[in-house]
């Protein structure tokens, strides 16, 4: 399919998946034959233009033969729009998370998979209507002092990658005594200095920038559909700018920029590039889900970047780890945390999905040569499953945010409507598509609400039963505009037009 041209760095809206389509044709079956005829009114029956299908889910550390099972299995047929990857290319040596940060080649064979495999998982994610984006360190090769030698044979030493960069192509920024950013008030340190003392490339090098494209285009003919520019911020916004600027329009980017107060270098300063994350929502949503859940639908409204150019999310891999964020570990107010996110309209959101972990540094489980071993997921997964270090959590599969995901694509861009809260507790709609519960309370709560919703009986698609196997007596009944809700404490209900009741 040929698709309009977009300006570089800007995600394309993607058409509806054959998966969608599919659900979408089984939801319009089931209107007609358990309520009747769909609404008449089509703001009153599920999205069609593909505009509520833009969630995305970070895979980290999954390798490429796991990911592509689960587009087939799960993520497509969720209606998930993009997997995240973590980085393909070739790394150092190590058991740690982070060794995949530390790049020695550009070649794409790591303890994820090899070349053949990540292009095979990048078309099998396409069959099932899920593109592929995938984590691209750009700003740094190694943090190591010691010469050595990567997973894939390359040798290295910390300012020497034969073939690629020699000392010439790396800052040497001379502001601190070991070269590591020590202020992250001064500009200049940030995207000069190194990031614990990684080899600072220098992007503005037409020799850096040359090499590094000619590695993303390499992706993108393997499938990649886009890059998240790992520690963009060390960068200046003109370099990133340059190097996506050379990459086929339609290309997503998504830039990590992380907000901080007072500092001269913000995520603003990088939203002509493509999207930006924006760290802050992930923060400030962990506080207001323990205050006023309802708050949440206020984040993005001031000190935010436009909703146009963000991509929210509760955690991601390095702040589950430093504990600015909710993260699974905090179960039921970390499920309601996404509930709020993807049943909001601010942004593009990213779920996360990771491996359980008591030590931050801590990989994923590994096989004797070091090879990470395809995750799997438990028959049951959910905020109170019990877990030991190494198993996977997936989260993207949790029936709250799975739920949220599929009611996400019903809604579209319906405008938050008819919002309600009062203490732990926070409702809306999404104009006449769908409505949403959350409390956070420890007390069940018990009210009628006031909703768009048409009249007649309407299923909880955040329950582990399926939409459309029936919900009988769980179901709740709209009538007049109205709905009476039971939900019990730290959990959330969902309800949306495709949703009806038999």
């Amino acid at each position: 399919m040929t698709y309009p041209p977009v300006r570089p760095g800007r995600a394309r809206r993607r058409p509806l998946t054959r998966a969608a389509l599919a659900l979408g044709a089984a939801s319009a079956l089931l209107l007609s034959a358990c309520s009747g005829s769909p609404p008449a009114d089509p703001d009153a029956s599920p999205a069609t233009d593909g505009s509520g299908h833009d969630v995305g889910v970070e895979l980290f550390q999954w390798t490429w033969d796991a990911i592509g099972r689960e587009c087939t299995d799960d993520l497509g047929p969720a209606g998930y729009a993009w997997v995240l990857t973590s980085p393909p290319q070739e790394h150092i040596l190590g058991p740690a998370w982070w060794t995949a940060y530390q790049p020695v080649s550009y070649k794409v064979e790591s303890r994820l998979g090899t070349r053949e495999q990540f292009a095979a998982m990048a078309d099998t994610c396409h069959r099932a209507g899920v593109e592929v984006r995938t984590d691209a360190i750009l700003n740094h090769m190694t943090g190591q002092d010691a010469p050595g030698t990567g997973w894939a044979g390359s040798s290295y030493s910390h300012y020497d990658y034969p073939g690629l960069y020699t000392s010439a192509d790396f800052h040497h920024c001379g502001l601190t005594p070991d070269d590591d950013i020590a202020s992250y008030l001064d500009a200049q340190q940030v995207q000069t200095c190194e990031l614990v003392n990684l080899a600072d490339l220098d992007t503005s090098s037409p020799k850096v920038r040359a090499t590094e494209v000619a590695y993303l285009k390499d992706l993108l003919s393997l499938g990649v559909d886009g890059f998240r520019i790992d520690a963009a911020k060390h960068m200046p916004a003109s370099d990133v700018a340059a190097i996506v600027g050379a990459l086929p329009a339609g290309t997503a980017i998504v830039q990590e920029v992380i907000r901080g107060s007072g500092e001269p270098i913000q995520p603003e300063d990088y939203a002509g590039n493509g999207k930006v994350f924006e760290f802050a929502w992930g923060r400030d949503v962990k506080g207001v889900l323990a205050g006023t859940p309802g708050a949440a639908l206020d984040l993005g409204k001031a000190g935010y970047l436009p909703s146009d150019d963000a991509v929210v999310f509760v955690d991601d891999h390095d702040t589950e780890r430093d504990g600015s964020t909710l993260s699974y570990a905090d179960g039921a107010e970390y499920a309601l945390a996404n509930v709020l996110m993807l049943g909001g309209a601010y942004g593009e959101p990213m779920v996360y999905s990771g491996y359980a972990f008591s030590d931050r540094d801590a990989g994923p489980v590994q096989d004797a040569r070091g090879a990470v071993v395809d995750a799997r997921c438990a028959a049951s997964p959910g905020p109170a499953a019990q877990r030991s270090d190494g198993d996977w959590v997936c989260q993207h599969r949790w029936a709250e945010i799975a739920g949220m995901v599929a009611w996400r694509g019903v809604v579209g861009d319906a405008p938050v409507v008819d919002r309600w809260g009062q203490g732990d507790a926070v409702a809306f709609g999404r104009g006449e598509r769908g409505f949403v519960v959350v409390n956070n309370g420890q007390a069940p709560l018990t009210t009628t609400l006031a909703t768009r919703l048409p009249d007649g009986r309407y299923c909880d698609v955040l329950t582990a039963a399926a939409p459309g196997t029936g919900c009988g007596d769980a179901a709740v009944r709209v009538k007049d505009g109205r709905v009476a809700v039971e939900v019990p404490a730290r959990t959330a209900q969902a309800f949306d037009v495709a949703a009806r009741a038999r």
